[in-house]
C-alpha cells in the first residue's frame, strides 16, 4: 500500500505545468500603467477565460491556462482598448511572454466600454451548487433568509426556525468564508435582517475542500456578499415598503472607495416587519399529571414586531504589490415582541372537560458583532501565505410574562396550587457567546501543474447562559427547579490541513487532501460545581475530488468527504422555555456529534447539471424531538441524536433560454432515505422517498421591463420521528429600469396563492412519549395574505460617472440599463 502510494504521488509530481501568460504595459510615455485589466479570451467568441490586473510597474501575471488557443485583450480608461493576435499554448510550449507593450492615450476620452457577461442563475460545480442570486430580480427588497428559501435543496422551516440542505439538517452557515457559530434560531433571524441586495451569490457546498472547517455534515451554506472592486467612489441605496398582515420597511445603502491602493467600504440597513402567525392542534395523548387520557384542540395565534439594524466597514491597504493588510467588523442589533394567545380544551376521559387559555409575551434581544483582521503576502509567483484573526461575540436576552387560567367548565381552577398550573409565570434567558479564531493558510506552486495548500486554524469558544421559569405561588415568586439551568461552556477546536491539487493534463483535474481536528468540549454548572459534560475528540477527515472535461460540453466530476456536525451550544443545555403548562423546550447535554460519508457522483452537459449523492450520517441529530420526564409530569421538546441516516439523492439543475428575451431554471432533487431512531418509547426504522422541485421564469419585455416568476415545493419529510407534510410556494415580481442611471423599481408578490402552510404529525410513526399522537398546523403570515413589496434600487458613482461622458446617448442608455439589473 505504501509503495502504491508514493509511486501516485511521483506521478503526480513528474506531470508538466500548466501554461503562464505575462508581460508589461506602459504608457506613451513609458510610464507603467498600474491596475489596468488584462483577459484571456477565446479566439472563436471573445468569451472570457481567465482575467488579471497589473501591478504598480505595469506587470501582470495570467496563470493556470490551459493548452489552447487565446486572445489578450487589454482595457483601462484613459487609454485605447488593445487585444492581441491569436495565440497558442501548447503542451509543448506553456508559456507566452509578450514583453513591453506600448498603449496609445484616448485622446477622445470616450466613456468606458461595459463588457457584462451574464452568470447563470445556477452552477454545478465540483464542490456542490452556486446561486447566482443578483441574477434574479427577486432579490432586491427580499431578506437573504427569503433568497435562500429560494435555493435548490434548501428547505426553511419557519415554525422552528432551522434550515436543512437535501433533506439533511446538519448545516453550517457562513457569511464570506466564516461560520457563524450561533444557535441556528438566531442564524435564522440574522439571515432574515440581511439585505438580499448586498449579495453576490449563495454557495451550497455539499463536497467542501479541506481548506474548509468539517463542521456540518450535510455541507456548508457560504452567503457571499457584493464587494465593490472598481477604482472610485461608488454605491447603492435600496428602499423598500411593503404589506402582507401589516406593514413591513427596508433601508439600506452601502458605499466604498477604492483607489487602487487603499479601499474602504461600509454598508447599513434597517428592517421593520409586522408579522402574524396562527397554529392549530388536534392531539391525543395520555398525561397522568392531567389525568389520563385525553384529547385536546389547541388555537394558538402570535403576533410580532421586529426591527433590526446591520451595519458593516472595512479597509484593505495595499502595502505593496505583494502585500495586502486588512480588516472589516460588522454589527447585528435586533429585536421582536412576541405575543402569543393560546385557548385550549382538554377531554379528559370519561367525561371531565378543562379549558386553557393562556398569554405569553416576550421581549427578545439579540446583538452580534463580528470583527477580523487579515494579512496576505505574496512572497514569489505562485506563492502566498495569509494570516487571520477572528472575534465574534454574541449575546441573547429574552423574558417573557406568562398569564393563564386553567379552569373546570364550572369556572373554578383545576390542578393544585403548586408552580405547574401557576396562573401567573415568568421566563428568563440570557446567553453570552464568544468566540476567537486564529487562522493561517499557505499555498505554493510545486510545479506548474501541482499546487499544494496547508494551513492551521484554532477556534476558542466560551459561553454562559442562565435560563428557567418562576411561577408566583401564594404571592411569591417560586423557582421551577425541573426547567431551571445555569450553564458554562467552553469548547476549542484546533485543527490542521493540507491538500493538493493537480492537472496531469488540461482535461483533468484532481484534488486530495486531508484536514484533522482535536475538538474539546467542557460545560458544568456553577450553582452546583458538576461536570455534565468533558468530551474530547480528535479524527481525521479526508475529502478528494476528481473532475475530467471530455470537450467543451461535457465534464464529469467524483468526490467524496468526510465530515462532522457538533452539537451546538442550544443544542446542549443552554435554555429553558415555556410552551405550556406540561412542557417546556430544552437543550440536550447527552447529544453526541454527527460523523457523515458523503461520496458524489455528477456529470455537466453544457449548462446542464445532474448529480447522485450517496451520504451516511452516524447519530444524526434532529431537533424539536419530544420525550418525557421520568416522573411523567413534564413533556421535553429537545434535540436527538437518530441512530443513523442513509441517503441517497438525486439532483438535477436545468437552465433553458427560449429565445433573448425568455429564459427559464429548473432544480430537481430527489432522495431516498433509510433511518432508525430509538429515544421514542417504541424504537423504529423507516425507509421513504422524498423531492423537493424549485423553477424561474425570466421575461426581459419592452420599455426596460423584466419579469420573473418562480416556485418551490417540498414534499412530505421526516425530522426525526416527526412526520412533516409537503408544502411550497409561488412568487411574482416586475421591474423597471428608469433611464440615465435613473435606478429602478421592482414591485414583488410572495406567496401568491397563500400556501405556505406547515403540518407536523407526531405518533405516526411509531409510539411517543405519552402516547401522543398530535396534528399541528402552523400557518405563516402570507396565510392570510400575500406580502406585497415595492423596492426602489439605484448606483452611483464609479463606473456611472464614466459612463456619463459617453458620446452616444443610445449607448448611455444601454449601459445604464445594464448596471441597474
Amino acid at each position: 500500500m505504501k509503495s502504491l502510494v508514493l509511486n501516485l504521488l511521483f506521478l503526480v509530481l513528474a506531470q508538466n505545468a500548466l501554461g503562464q501568460v505575462t508581460g508589461k504595459f506602459v504608457s506613451q510615455k513609458e510610464e507603467p500603467i498600474p491596475f489596468a485589466t488584462v483577459l484571456l479570451l477565446n479566439p472563436a467568441d471573445s468569451s472570457l477565460v481567465k482575467g488579471s490586473l497589473t501591478n504598480e510597474t505595469g506587470d501582470f501575471v495570467i496563470e493556470n491556462a490551459s493548452a489552447n488557443k487565446y486572445l489578450l485583450r487589454f482595457t483601462a480608461v484613459g487609454f485605447q482598448t488593445w487585444t492581441s493576435g491569436t495565440f497558442e499554448l501548447t503542451d509543448e510550449q506553456l508559456t507566452k511572454n509578450f514583453g513591453t507593450s506600448v498603449i496609445q492615450e484616448d485622446t477622445r476620452q470616450l466613456g468606458e466600454v461595459v463588457i457584462k457577461a451574464e452568470k447563470p442563475l445556477f452552477e454545478q460545480k465540483i464542490e456542490g451548487m452556486v446561486v447566482n442570486v443578483e441574477n434574479s430580480i427577486l432579490t432586491k427588497g427580499s431578506s437573504a433568509l427569503s433568497v435562500l428559501e429560494r435555493a435548490p435543496g434548501v428547505v426553511i422551516d419557519h415554525r422552528n426556525s432551522s434550515i436543512s440542505l437535501n433533506g439533511k439538517e446538519g448545516v453550517m452557515v457562513m457569511i464570506n468564508g466564516k461560520l457563524m457559530r450561533m444557535a441556528l434560531a438566531q442564524v435564522v433571524a440574522l439571515l432574515n435582517s440581511t439585505n438580499a441586495s448586498d449579495i453576490e451569490k449563495i454557495e451550497l457546498l455539499t463536497s467542501p475542500p479541506s481548506r474548509y472547517d468539517a463542521d456540518g455534515n450535510a455541507g456548508l451554506i457560504n452567503i457571499v456578499m457584493k464587494k465593490n472592486k472598481d477604482q472610485g467612489t461608488s454605491g447603492s441605496i435600496t428602499l423598500t415598503g411593503g404589506y402582507g398582515y401589516r406593514e413591513k420597511a427596508m433601508a439600506g445603502f452601502n458605499l466604498s472607495k477604492n483607489t487602487g491602493k487603499i479601499s474602504t467600504y461600509g454598508s447599513y440597513s434597517f428592517s421593520h416587519d409586522r408579522t402574524y402567525s396562527y397554529m392549530y392542534i388536534t392531539s391525543n395523548q395520555n398525561m397522568p399529571v392531567l389525568g389520563g387520557r385525553i384529547f385536546a384542540t389547541v388555537y394558538d395565534t402570535t403576533r410580532s414586531e421586529q426591527n433590526n439594524h446591520n451595519a458593516t466597514a472595512g479597509i484593505d491597504y495595499r502595502i505593496n504589490p505583494k502585500m495586502t493588510l486588512g480588516g472589516n467588523i460588522s454589527y447585528n442589533a435586533s429585536s421582536s415582541s412576541p405575543l402569543s394567545i393560546t385557548r385550549a380544551s382538554y377531554n379528559v376521559l370519561p367525561d371531565s372537560i378543562l379549558l386553557y387559555h393562556g398569554q405569553v409575551s416576550g421581549n427578545n434581544h439579540w446583538k452580534t458583532l463580528n470583527s477580523s483582521v487579515y494579512i496576505e503576502k505574496e512572497i514569489r509567483a505562485g506563492e502566498k501565505v495569509n494570516f487571520d484573526l477572528d472575534y465574534l461575540r454574541f449575546k441573547y436576552d429574552s423574558p417573557t410574562i406568562v398569564n393563564s387560567s386553567f379552569l373546570n367548565p364550572d369556572g373554578t381552577r383545576a390542578g393544585t396550587n403548586d408552580s405547574l398550573f401557576a396562573p401567573i409565570q415568568r421566563g428568563f434567558a440570557e446567553t453570552s457567546i464568544n468566540v476567537g479564531v486564529f487562522k493561517s493558510d499557505y499555498s505554493k506552486s510545486i510545479t506548474k501543474k501541482i499546487k499544494i495548500e496547508t494551513g492551521v486554524k484554532q477556534t476558542y469558544s466560551d459561553g454562559k447562559s442562565l435560563s428557567g421559569i418562576k411561577s408566583l405561588v401564594d404571592g411569591q415568586w417560586v423557582n421551577r427547579s425541573e426547567t431551571s439551568n445555569q450553564i458554562n461552556m467552553k469548547e476549542s477546536i484546533s485543527a490542521g490541513y493540507v491538500s493538493v491539487n493537480t492537472q496531469p493534463d488540461p482535461t483533468i483535474n484532481l484534488n486530495f487532501g486531508t484536514r484533522v481536528e482535536y475538538s474539546h468540549t467542557h460545560m458544568d454548572d456553577p450553582k452546583t460545581e458538576a461536570n455534565t459534560i468533558d468530551r474530547r475528540l480528535g479524527k481525521f477527515f479526508p475529502n478528494m475530488s476528481f473532475s475530467k472535461k471530455f470537450d467543451e460540453d461535457n465534464e464529469l466530476q467524483f468526490s467524496y468527504a468526510k465530515r462532522i456536525s457538533r452539537p451546538t451550544y442550544t443544542d446542549l443545555a443552554s435554555y429553558v422555555a415555556y410552551s405550556d403548562p406540561t412542557a417546556v423546550y430544552t437543550g440536550n447535554p447527552l447529544l453526541k456529534p454527527t460523523i457523515t460519508d458523503n461520496i458524489k457522483l455528477g456529470y455537466n452537459y453544457r449548462n446542464l447539471a445532474f448529480s447522485i449523492l450517496y451520504s451516511q450520517d452516524k447519530n444524526p441529530i434532529a431537533r424539536y424531538q419530544i420525550t418525557q420526564r421520568p416522573q411523567a409530569n413534564l413533556l421535553y421538546i429537545s434535540p436527538q441524536n437518530l441512530d443513523f441516516q442513509k441517503n441517497i439523492t438525486f439532483q438535477a439543475s436545468l437552465p433553458l433560454k427560449i429565445n433573448d428575451w425568455w429564459s427559464m431554471n429548473y432544480g430537481f432533487v430527489g432522495a431516498w432515505r433509510k433511518f432508525k431512531i430509538s429515544y421514542t418509547l417504541v424504537p423504529v426504522e423507516k425507509t421513504y422517498l422524498s423531492y423537493s422541485t424549485n423553477f424561474s421564469q425570466l421575461f426581459k419585455l419592452p420599455k426596460n421591463f423584466s419579469m420573473e416568476i418562480s416556485g418551490w415545493y417540498n414534499s412530505s419529510f421526516y425530522n426525526g420521528s416527526i412526520k412533516m407534510r409537503g408544502f411550497g410556494m409561488l412568487n411574482a415580481g416586475i421591474k423597471k429600469t428608469l433611464k440615465g442611471n435613473g435606478g429602478s423599481f421592482q414591485f414583488s408578490v410572495s406567496d401568491i396563492l397563500r400556501t405556505m402552510q406547515i403540518n407536523n404529525y407526531y405518533g405516526t410513526l411509531t409510539t411517543e412519549a405519552f402516547s401522543i399522537k398530535n396534528h399541528v398546523t402552523f400557518n405563516t403570515e402570507s396565510r392570510v395574505s400575500p406580502i406585497f413589496k415595492l423596492t426602489y434600487f439605484r448606483t452611483f458613482g464609479g463606473n456611472n460617472n464614466k459612463i456619463r461622458q459617453a458620446s452616444s446617448p443610445g449607448s448611455k442608455d444601454e449601459a445604464d440599463r445594464l448596471k441597474n439589473n
